[in-house]
């Protein structure tokens, strides 16, 4: 059925409840799995005299990266489910275009991914990236939401 199950991962709760959710479905379908760490390394900052300063943290960003992965790797392969990882980086473009484009390029045949749940204006302000890649995505996608939040 699903032989190549791609994971973003952000070391956040909620991305880590869909980690295990992607390892156990791996497991079960005895599919590879792959998590993915996207890094932007835009950040706009307002400077002492008001103007809009580029901010590059890449080499933090990307150490946090490697560590997310490594442990995601590290929880599959002790699950006996076979994982690779990669990171990629843009500047200002959307979490959801990079996740788009890698599972067209790897293939995958299914996206699992933890969400929020946000609603009303949450939502709105902070945006989805969860739901941009259900909206866009060819292949099946499965939204795991955080059990811990009440919404």
């Amino acid at each position: 059925m699903y032989q190549q199950i791609l994971c973003p991962v952000d070391g956040s709760e909620t991305s880590i409840f869909g980690m295990h959710e992607a390892i156990l479905l791996a497991k079960s379908l005895n599919a590879q799995l792959r998590f993915l760490y996207v890094i932007d390394l835009y950040f706009p900052v307002m400077n002492i005299s008001g103007e809009f300063d580029t901010v590059y943290l890449d080499d933090i960003l990307r150490k946090h990266g490697q560590k997310v992965l490594q442990q995601a790797e590290n929880e599959a392969n002790s699950a006996g489910v076979k994982a690779d990882s990669k990171i990629v980086e843009t500047i200002g473009h959307r979490v959801s275009e990079l996740i788009l484009d890698e599972a067209k390029s790897w293939p995958a045949d299914l996206i699992i991914m933890g969400t929020h749940g946000l609603r009303g204006i949450e939502r709105i302000v902070i945006g989805s990236d969860a739901e941009s890649v259900v909206r866009k995505c060819s292949v099946p996608v499965l939204l795991v939401k955080n059990r811990g939040k009440a919404n």
